[in-house]
């Protein structure tokens, strides 16, 4: 049901809606407005769909690039769950990774993170008997921040008059906890350095230390899994394989390999799209998924941009971090080599998370201040019957764009040999933590390969191959901007930037943006 721009597909003269980008936020936006009776056009500028939930392959293997493990699919009722049995009619399933989903590990020490508060709980104060008032205190902290931002995300549907009127009341509650970074809040609570690196031990799933992270955000990702980790059955691809069949069911396509070079302007208002190859395409709406740097860079009419002085909006914001991901292929089935579901996230115990922030970036040749190991062949049921005999494993860190800055614009797989270098030496790096947690893999990789801040950049069109759009900070929630409405009448965005990090924040974004376009609250529905 994705079919292909550049074979000629028939595009209609005329759309209700054209969205930029495939990824999560997209595909919800355009299946709430599809079941509400638009034709809604999705465009993606790739010859594969569905954004950081896509796969590729390579020798024999198959990788998910975006989704390493999810939260909230436990139970019928949880919101998220909801939200993805909606669009894809409850075709996508998802599985279980068991009691543990994280472990911690700093230095020669492993922290597990359970499944269930109640047990997550108990697990802390067997860590950290001594601090059962911090643990209660931090407890009541994130399920408050929970409270408080449904009321501030609904605000960002509002008319900017209504908005006006009521926008400061349910903003405040939240911003409370979104303007402090986690670091104070925690602070706060306990004095104890490790149980502070503890908690903040998934900080990688949102992309800052605890310093500069906002305690909302940090607050937000941990909530979200204290019901465990899931993974699609079947790999992520079976996101838009449930999905893109619902939109052609009703009327609206998906379209790969079809790249917008700009957005129409008429009379400030947004009226259509124009193609790489020069075609136009006319539609009452415009919504981008593309980020908002490069929306506004790149994608609307400068003359646009300079009237309604957005160059001032994305001085308030920054770029997320960037980082490398090393996709390794194994010889065996995960059973025969005993890979685990649960995620490493992986830590030096010398410093707090933010002072070994500082000592990479100064030299990327210190230790990683994070590394991050996936298993997704042993988290899919239905691997071995796709890839029998083999496993796939992710190991992610921190590398900054400005690392590989020196070949940026340069082809893909065609960037020289000292940016192969760059990488090997990365690689190997590693492999080398990889082979020391999981001793029983060294001789059964098969194929490596290592994405950077570039190949995210080419793929996924951020312009510094930013992982998680914009930066979670303390500043990023009082930007009244980040919405769903823009300046430009009938042109939105949806995605990661309006609401917040990974697959489920751009899931509810496209909540969001729908509810935007149609001034209806639709979660309502969905529930």
């Amino acid at each position: 049901m994705v079919q292909s721009y550049k074979k000629n597909y028939q595009i209609a003269d005329y759309y209700d809606t054209i969205i930029i980008g495939s990824g999560i936020g997209s595909l919800t936006t355009a299946v709430l407005l599809a079941k509400r009776g638009q034709k809604v056009l999705v465009l993606e500028r790739h010859y594969t769909a569905g954004g950081f939930t896509h796969i590729f392959k390579r020798k024999g293997y198959e990788w998910d690039v975006g989704i390493h493990y999810i939260g909230g699919m436990e139970k019928d009722h949880s919101v998220l769950k909801k939200i993805f049995d909606y669009i894809t009619e409850s075709k996508l399933k998802w599985a279980d990774m068991g009691p543990v989903y994280d472990r911690i590990v700093i230095g020669e020490q492993t922290y597990d993170f359970v499944k269930g508060v109640g047990n997550w709980t108990e697990k802390m104060l067997e860590y950290f008997p001594e601090e059962s008032t911090a643990i209660g205190q931090y407890l009541d902290l994130v399920f408050d921040v929970s409270k408080t931002s449904r009321n501030f995300f609904i605000e960002k549907t509002f008319t900017p008059w209504m908005s006006k009127l009521f926008g400061w009341y349910l903003r405040k509650p939240y911003l409370k906890y979104a303007n402090q970074s986690t670091e104070t809040v925690l602070r706060r609570i306990t004095d104890n350095d490790r149980l502070i690196k503890v908690l903040c031990g998934q900080y990688g799933d949102y992309g800052l230390p605890p310093k500069q992270s906002s305690f909302a955000m940090h607050a937000s990702l941990v909530r979200h899994y204290f019901s465990g980790g899931y993974f699609p059955i079947g790999g992520s691809s079976q996101i838009v394989e449930t999905i893109a069949p619902v939109l052609h069911r009703l009327g609206s396509a998906l379209l790969i390999s079809a790249e917008v070079d700009e957005i129409l302007v008429d009379n400030n208002k947004a009226v259509g799209v124009r193609m790489k190859d020069g075609k136009s395409f006319k539609a009452t709406n415009i919504i981008s998924n593309a980020g908002i740097f490069t929306t506004y860079n790149s994608l609307i009419p400068k003359a646009s941009f300079q009237k309604h002085q957005l160059a001032k909006h994305l001085k308030q914001v920054k770029h997320s971090v960037a980082h490398a991901c090393l996709y390794i292929g194994l010889e065996g089935s995960p059973e025969a080599l005993k890979l685990p579901k649960a995620n490493y996230w992986i830590y030096p115990k010398d410093l707090s998370h933010d002072a070994c922030v500082d000592r990479y970036l100064k030299d990327i040749s210190q230790d990683f201040p994070v590394v991050y190991i996936s298993f997704p062949a042993a988290k899919d049921p239905d691997w071995s019957n796709r890839y029998p005999g083999k496993s796939t494993v992710d190991i992610i860190t921190l590398v900054p764009y400005e690392s590989f800055a020196a070949w940026d614009g340069k082809r893909w797989k065609k960037r020289g040999a000292d940016y192969e270098a760059l990488k090997e030496s990365i690689a190997q790096r590693l492999l080398a933590i990889l082979y020391e947690k999981e001793p029983q893999l060294r001789g059964a990789v098969n194929y490596y390969e290592l994405s950077t801040a570039l190949s995210t950049k080419h793929f996924v069109n951020y312009e510094k191959g930013e992982l998680y759009g914009l930066d979670h900070d303390t500043n990023r929630f009082s930007q009244k901007f980040l919405r769903p409405q823009t300046a430009i009448k009938n042109l939105y965005l949806t995605g990661q930037d309006i609401a917040t990090a990974g697959v489920g924040g751009a899931a509810f974004s496209g909540v969001l943006t729908a509810s935007t376009v149609l001034r209806k609250n639709l979660m309502k529905d969905i529930l």
